[in-house]
């Protein structure tokens, strides 16, 4: 099984259905609405993939409830290979971004995760549509806790709230405690969305597939070597691609941007690492070879120290 390093990943949305079922009925909480026959998790759209997310990370309400998710998230991430993982984290959701409730929350993320195999790091992640001034609380609670663990910062959510100026202070904020920098742009937003990003000094971009749509703005990532953490998958379950076929990982890689593949929110999207792998293979013919490259980029990008980055390359080999 090829080695895998995903850059894109929420704690939260990697939550197994049968995970969030079992915490809900220990908490004798009712979540019945979101699921499908199947058990699956059940929406419709983006805007109600936001409702059912949050209706089952409304399950998650102590530290030993995240350890505990941080275990059967890197389990799953295991079975398919990956060897590193970068999680969003939210002090949204871990505390209400209360500081001294986010550092306990984030001491039981970290136990659970350096007891597993699978090396995780820390992103801690504002959420778009929770406004700007909830932003600034979450910079905080991450330049706070900035280190060897949390290592980065950025923003997801709802595309269309808010504009780039509204969310700098956070972000400077993240930048002068040591925190590198990615935000969620191009996936509903369009092209400019991709520059609004740029503009707040991100060194990647989660998703950024829209910029396809701007050749100039294709030809600048290049230049820059601006890293896209691609999540084919959940493009083309949540219809920001027609279909596999539709998706232009392939064009992007084409024309020199830097691209890397996650799963996002992956029993959402009813996908794993190895699932990503294949249904690229099938369309766009890659094989090993183009699959390690492109999980060596994901290596080189990773908000990880020299010598994790070394040990990941090594294991790429």
């Amino acid at each position: 099984m090829t080695p895998k390093v995903e850059l894109h990943l929420h704690i939260e949305g990697a939550a197994p259905p049968a995970f969030v079922r079992g915490l809900a009925a220990e908490k004798g909480a009712d979540l019945s609405g979101i699921f499908d026959e199947r058990g699956a998790y059940r929406f419709d759209g983006f805007l109600d993939f936001l409702r059912v997310y949050e209706a089952a990370t409304s399950v998650l309400r102590t530290p030993r409830d995240y350890a505990r998710l941080t275990t059967a998230v890197l389990d799953q991430c295991g079975e398919s290979g990956v060897i590193y993982a970068e999680l969003f984290l939210s002090p949204d959701f871990c505390g209400g971004r209360d500081l001294s409730a986010w550092r306990e929350y984030l001491a039981a993320l970290r136990e659970a995760a350096e007891a597993h195999e699978v090396e995780m790091r820390g992103i801690v992640t504002c959420v778009r549509h929770f406004g700007p001034d909830a932003a600034k609380e979450t910079a905080l609670c991450a330049a706070e806790t900035a280190g060897d663990f949390v290592t980065g910062f950025g923003m997801g959510g709802d595309e269309g709230r808010g504009t780039k100026r509204d969310f700098a202070w956070a972000f400077d904020c993240a930048r002068e405690a040591g925190l590198r920098l990615t935000c969620h742009a191009g996936e509903w937003g369009g092209p400019q969305s991709v520059r609004d990003a740029l503009a707040l000094g991100v060194e990647r971009i989660g998703h950024g597939v829209r910029a396809i749509e701007d050749r100039a703005l294709v030809d600048d990532l290049a230049e820059r070597g601006i890293v896209l953490e691609v999540c084919p998958g959940s493009n083309v379950a949540l219809g920001v691609c027609r279909d596999w076929r539709a998706h232009p990982i392939e064009k992007l890689r084409e024309r020199g941007v830097p691209v890397t593949i996650s799963t996002d929110d992956p029993p959402f999207f009813h996908t794993t690492m190895e699932n990503e792998h294949a249904r690229l293979a099938e369309v766009f013919g890659w094989d090993e070879g183009e699959f390690a490259e492109i999980h060596r980029t994901a290596a080189r990008a990773a908000f990880c120290d020299e010598a994790t980055r070394k040990r990941l390359l090594k294991a790429l080999e």
